[in-house]
C-alpha cells in the first residue's frame, strides 16, 4: 500500500493540469491551420516547377528549331540572291541562264515554304515563351505566399513555445514538491493510458473522466484512510479524493 500526505495527492490535480494544458499546445503546435496551408503551396510550388522546367525545356528546343529554320531561310535566299545577279549581268549561255531562272522560281517556291515553316515556329515559340512568362509569375506568388505564411508560423510557433516553456517550469516546479513514489504512480498511469495519470474523485463519482469502479473498489475507497494512495483497477489513476474531511 502505497502512503503520501493529502497535500501531495492534490497536487497531482495540479500536475495533471499542467500536462493537459502542454499536451494541448503541443497538439496546437503540430495542427496550426497555416501548416496545411503551407503544405498546399508547397505542393503548388513543386507543380509549377516541374511545369516550368518542361516550359523552359520546349522553348530552348523550339528556339534551337527557329534557328535551323531561319538558316534553311538565308541558304535558300542567298543561292536565289547569286543567282539572280548572273541574270541580272546576262553572263552566260542563253539555256545556262533558262535554266538559272527556272532555279530561281524553283528557290523562290522554296523560300516561301520555308518562310512559312519559320513563321510557324515562331507563334510556337512565342507562345513556349508566354508559357515560361506566365509560369514564372505564378511561382513568384507562390513564393511571396510561403514567405508570408511561414513568418505567421513562426510567429505561432513562438508564441506557443513560450507559452509551453511556462508551462514546462511550472510543472517541474510543482512535480518537485510531490512524494517521490505517488509521482512516480502518477508517472506510471500517464504512460500506460497516454497523459492521463490523476483524476479528482468525490464520493464515489470521478471528476474529468468517466471510471466504472467495482463493488470491491467503491469498498475499499469507502474504507481507504485519508493519506492512503488510492488508483482504479482498470486504468491506474490515482484517485484523488477531494470530498470534505479529507
Amino acid at each position: 500500500m502505497t502512503t503520501a500526505p493529502v497535500k501531495d495527492q492534490r497536487r497531482l490535480l495540479d500536475l495533471q493540469s499542467l500536462d493537459t494544458r502542454a499536451a494541448k499546445l503541443a497538439h496546437q503546435r503540430r495542427s496550426l491551420p497555416v501548416l496545411a496551408t503551407l503544405a498546399e503551396l508547397e505542393g503548388r510550388a513543386e507543380d509549377l516547377h516541374r511545369a516550368q522546367v518542361a516550359a523552359k525545356t520546349l522553348a530552348s528546343d523550339t528556339r534551337r528549331e527557329l534557328t535551323k529554320a531561319e538558316a534553311d531561310v538565308e541558304q535558300v535566299r542567298a543561292r536565289a540572291a547569286r543567282h539572280q545577279s548572273k541574270l541580272d549581268a546576262g553572263a552566260g549561255l542563253s539555256r545556262e541562264l533558262v535554266a538559272l531562272q527556272s532555279e530561281v522560281a524553283q528557290l523562290a517556291q522554296r523560300q516561301g515554304v520555308l518562310e512559312e515553316i519559320e513563321l510557324e515556329i515562331m507563334e510556337r515559340l512565342e507562345a513556349a515563351e508566354a508559357r515560361v512568362a506566365d509560369l514564372d509569375t505564378q511561382e513568384r506568388a507562390v513564393a511571396a505566399d510561403v514567405e508570408r505564411h511561414t513568418a505567421d508560423r513562426d510567429a505561432e510557433f513562438a508564441r506557443l513555445d513560450a507559452e509551453l516553456a511556462e508551462v514546462r517550469a511550472e510543472r517541474d516546479r510543482v512535480a518537485g514538491e510531490i512524494d517521490a513514489e505517488l509521482l512516480d504512480l502518477y508517472e506510471y498511469a500517464r504512460r500506460r493510458t497516454g497523459g492521463l495519470g490523476a483524476v479528482a474523485l468525490r464520493g464515489h463519482r470521478t471528476e474529468g473522466a468517466q471510471v466504472d469502479f467495482s463493488l470491491s473498489e467503491l469498498a475499499a475507497i469507502d474504507a481507504a484512510a485519508a493519506e492512503e494512495v488510492l488508483t482504479s483497477e482498470e486504468h491506474g489513476y490515482v484517485l484523488v479524493r477531494l470530498d470534505e474531511g479529507r
